[in-house]
């Protein structure tokens, strides 16, 4: 969906709203949104290893408690989930 300075205007002009406010409210909840769909990711690879971090799943490989072959997808992919988490994190932090 596509809105059009117009319909900026108008949804502003209804919630008593400046365009502006509107704008940064409706990226917050969008960034918030994106977060909470990041940590249950997170909490999905986590909890299938019984682990809280990318950092615990490194240690499991050095100590052979599991296969590197089978598990590497989910090593790189948590890994790039926490990135992007604290950086969702640290934008909503600058908001406050």
């Amino acid at each position: 969906m596509q809105l059009k300075a117009e319909k900026l205007e108008a949804l502003a002009r209804e919630f008593n709203l400046s365009r502006e406010t509107l704008i940064e409210e409706s990226l917050k909840v969008f960034l918030e949104r994106k977060l909470r769909e990041i940590k249950t990711e997170i909490f999905k690879i986590t909890g299938k290893y019984k682990i809280s971090s990318v950092e615990q799943l490194e240690e499991l490989y050095k100590k052979g408690a599991i296969e590197e072959e089978e598990t590497w997808q989910d090593l790189q992919r948590l890994d790039h989930l926490e990135f992007k988490r604290d950086e969702l994190e640290k934008l909503l932090k600058k908001d406050r």
